[in-house]
């Protein structure tokens, strides 16, 4: 069996393309920039957050076709161990494009293909056959996989003793609440649709994830509030860290940013106080590169500092 301190799982990967032009006007050619590439999907995401905390995870995922191919040799390239499980239908591709002229960023973002019971039996088998100490479960699910799928795997986690952290939205993150995990991050509308309510005050959010708390569905209730930041909620503690005022240029892959420097965090036995606010300083330094890069170490350690004491 082999043994990795964190596993992360994306179901739904996708091959992320970016790309600048100038002026979107309808019925003409939009001529692009020369695009960059980079291997996206929640999971990814985090394990190459991880790996640029100078941390290891294995990333397992599923890939189909030559966009897998190349999501593969993009992780290869960041030195981010993988399992690929291949697939018949091709990893997805997705868009980023940005207009100089306005500044203003547009996200295509491409269904996820279609997973056979086969292929869905895999992922599980693959989970099976692993052990670890934290398992990530993040992005949504592809066609082929009901939405207790998650909670199907968080059953597997619970009986290995494992702590698993799950970063899903909708009736998946639902029907694995039913099961219990260890941590989630949803934002405030996604927190607000948990408990049955349409609207959260800021001042409402401790209450809100108490509830979810005190029914079972978590220990750690991470919610995050854009650019004001983020709280971290514990059955007795409630710990709230400000966004720092950073130049912003892609909010891509900034959730996952934040989701990988808290696991990396937890891995390294540190408080929940650190945990959060590595989780805001990773997020944070995400936001301050183009497209779908994520954030550069430095960065991230100059931000945490900052965080430190606030």
């Amino acid at each position: 069996m082999k043994s990795f301190d964190i596993v992360t799982l994306t179901v739904s990967p996708a091959l992320d393309k970016s790309a600048h032009f100038s002026g979107l006007v309808p019925e003409q050619k939009i001529r692009c920039q020369t695009p960059l590439f980079d291997a996206g999907g929640g999971g990814i995401n985090v394990s190459k957050a991880i790996s640029r905390l100078e941390g290891t995870s294995l990333a397992v995922m599923t890939s189909g076709g030559s966009t897998g191919e190349m999501l593969k040799k993009l992780l290869k390239e960041e030195s981010v161990p993988f399992e690929a499980i291949e697939t018949q239908s091709w990893t997805r591709e997705n868009f980023v494009a940005v207009d100089d002229n306005t500044n203003s960023q547009f996200r295509f973002v491409f269904p996820a293909p279609p997973l056979t019971i086969t292929e869905k039996d895999k992922i599980i088998s693959t989970i099976q056959e692993l052990d670890f100490n934290y398992l990530v479960l993040s992005g949504g699910l592809s066609e082929g996989l009901s939405v207790d799928f998650y909670q199907e795997i968080a059953e597997m986690a619970k009986t290995s003793n494992s702590k698993l952290i799950i970063d899903t939205s909708g009736d998946p993150l639902r029907k694995v609440l039913e099961t219990g995990v260890y941590m989630i991050k949803p934002n405030v509308g996604e927190l607000a649709k948990l408990i049955g309510v349409e609207y959260l005050e800021v001042e409402e959010v401790n209450e809100a994830a108490k509830e979810i708390i005190r029914k079972g569905g978590a220990e750690v209730v991470v919610v995050s509030l854009g650019p004001q930041g983020a709280v971290l909620v514990t059955k007795d503690s409630y710990d709230y860290v400000p966004a720092p005022n950073v130049a912003k240029k892609s909010t891509v892959g900034a959730g996952d940013s934040m989701v990988g420097g808290m696991v990396w965090a937890l891995s390294q036995n540190k408080s929940l106080k650190e945990v959060i606010r590595w989780g805001v300083a990773c997020g944070s330094a995400a936001t301050m590169n183009e497209g779908t890069q994520l954030f550069k170490l430095e960065e991230a350690k100059r931000l945490f500092e900052w965080l430190k004491d606030k």
